[in-house]
């Protein structure tokens, strides 16, 4: 007992938490091998096919199809199975996918092998930042939640030196017959390394409680925080969720009740802005835009390394911050950044100065100004400001309306660059960061330090505000 009240008081088990919150990031890990592997290969792809814009758009976000699907799903499903089962369902999906994609013969099996995957990929980005939002202690679940993300950029990056290293093997004939099947194919070992250690790892305690199984729910909660804090704890969730009793699972009615609406347009704005500020266009294109300023095969290759490097550094850097500075101040601070960075890009591309090393710097301050901010802390925000009752619900919508706008802009960005050209569409990313800076600054609330049910107290107290600051219908 002596040891349970000296970890009580000491805070929480850090060690533990962090182990399997890094279990359930690596299915960003995931997400950002596809990104970055994709990018490597889609101009090998694109010669292999005889793709023309469009079609090149669709192979690359013929997945982001898939992703939009499974996010769509998520919460449903993990609100009826658990988070941890259908986990351990998108881990089979995505290696399934990927390792059928490294072997098809034709687009026509490329295509929905690669959706197959994105199923995959969609069910994990709802779910694992919202596994890791569940199992963190308050004061430390920005940073726990961002590991999403840095499990995103790591994989981005750790993908781009992969791509570079089997692109060096052969000469481009060879890339377009063999060398793009390895680099998909790579993606098999950390998917099955995924989907092992998930078997680990408990299942949230906040669903295990909400399902009726707090003696379940217990022991995990004792290994965070020791008993008497896991006592306390166990008796608070179950208060956040007494007002559920008998109502069952959470409906679309629910989530789009005049009492939710604001909040779910906080989030869904916030996973569309993500997305159009124009950051996957730069992760799936990345060689195709430095080979327009004159770069060849090998140099675009290794700026994109560079790319790669920057969006992870700053991404480290954003864990540290987010818990510290707080989550509406970075999107402020990295929004300013953003669209300061893709006006000068727009403007190289206009003037036609693109030959130096202008276009480079500018990219990398984007990336690094995304980072630390929209990068990581969209997945915070979305984690964290919903209320209990529709918060898996409501993660899965903003998720799938992330990936939709991925979709569109990964779909549309070929043709734009080939019809209005990049400078217009770099203005337009930047016109869009405009927009999330002062978005952001209006109607995104801070909530740094605040635990799950204190936001969830927050919102209401704000609708009791509103109630009574609304004139009161006289009857006649």
């Amino acid at each position: 007992m002596n040891h349970q009240n000296q970890q009580a008081s000491s805070g929480p088990n850090m060690t533990f938490v962090l182990l399997i919150a890094a279990v359930a990031a690596l299915g960003g890990f995931l997400a950002g091998f596809d990104t970055s592997a994709m990018s490597g290969a889609n101009g090998f792809l694109k010669e292999r096919f005889a793709l023309g814009n469009s079609l090149l758009g669709w192979t690359v976000s013929c997945l982001i199809v898939g992703c939009t699907v499974g996010a769509a799903f998520a919460g449903s499903l993990g609100d009826r199975f658990g988070r941890k089962k259908v986990l351990i369902g998108a881990g089979l999906l995505f290696a399934l996918g990927i390792g059928l994609s490294a072997l098809a013969p034709t687009l026509s099996f490329l295509i929905p092998f690669r959706m197959v995957e994105g199923l995959g990929l969609g069910l994990m980005s709802a779910l694992c930042p919202l596994y890791n939002a569940e199992i963190s202690p308050a004061q430390y679940r920005g940073r726990l939640v961002a590991m999403h993300q840095l499990a995103v950029v790591t994989g981005i990056f750790l993908g781009s030196l992969l791509a570079f290293s089997i692109t060096g093997w052969g000469d481009d004939l060879w890339n377009q017959t063999t060398g793009w099947r390895i680099l998909l194919g790579c993606g098999i070992v950390p998917g099955v390394l995924f989907l092992g250690l998930l078997f680990i790892v408990p299942e949230s305690p906040r669903w295990l409680i909400k399902h009726g199984k707090p003696e379940k729910a217990l022991p995990i909660l004792v290994k965070i925080n020791g008993e008497e804090l896991a006592r306390q704890e166990v008796l608070d969730i179950k208060a956040s969720f007494k007002e559920e009793e008998g109502l069952g699972h959470a409906t679309f009615k629910e989530l789009f009740a005049s009492k939710h609406r604001f909040i779910l347009l906080i989030g869904v704005m916030m996973a569309v802005l993500q997305q159009v500020t124009g950051i996957n266009a730069i992760m799936y294109y990345a060689p195709e835009i430095f080979r327009q300023t004159g770069a060849g095969t090998s140099g675009s290759l290794t700026q994109t390394i560079f790319v790669g490097l920057t969006n992870l550094v700053f991404t480290v850097l954003s864990l540290w911050l987010v818990d510290k500075a707080g989550r509406k101040r970075l999107i402020l601070f990295g929004s300013a950044f953003m669209t300061l960075s893709l006006s000068v890009i727009g403007y190289a591309f206009h003037t036609g100065q693109t030959a130096g090393p202008l276009v480079l710097i500018a990219i990398l301050v984007y990336v690094a100004a995304f980072a630390i901010s929209l990068g990581a802390v969209v997945w915070v925000i979305l984690s964290e400001i919903f209320p209990s009752r529709i918060r898996g619900l409501a993660t899965a919508v903003c998720t799938m309306a992330l990936w939709a706008a991925n979709f569109v802009v990964s779909q549309s960005f070929p043709s734009l660059l080939a019809s209005v050209g990049p400078a217009t569409t770099f203005w337009l990313f930047a016109g869009a960061s405009l927009f999330t800076l002062l978005f952001t600054a209006g109607v995104v609330p801070e909530t740094k330090g605040k635990s799950l049910d204190e936001i969830e107290a927050m919102w209401h107290e704000q609708r009791e505000r509103k109630e009574a600051l609304e004139p009161s219908i006289t009857r006649p």
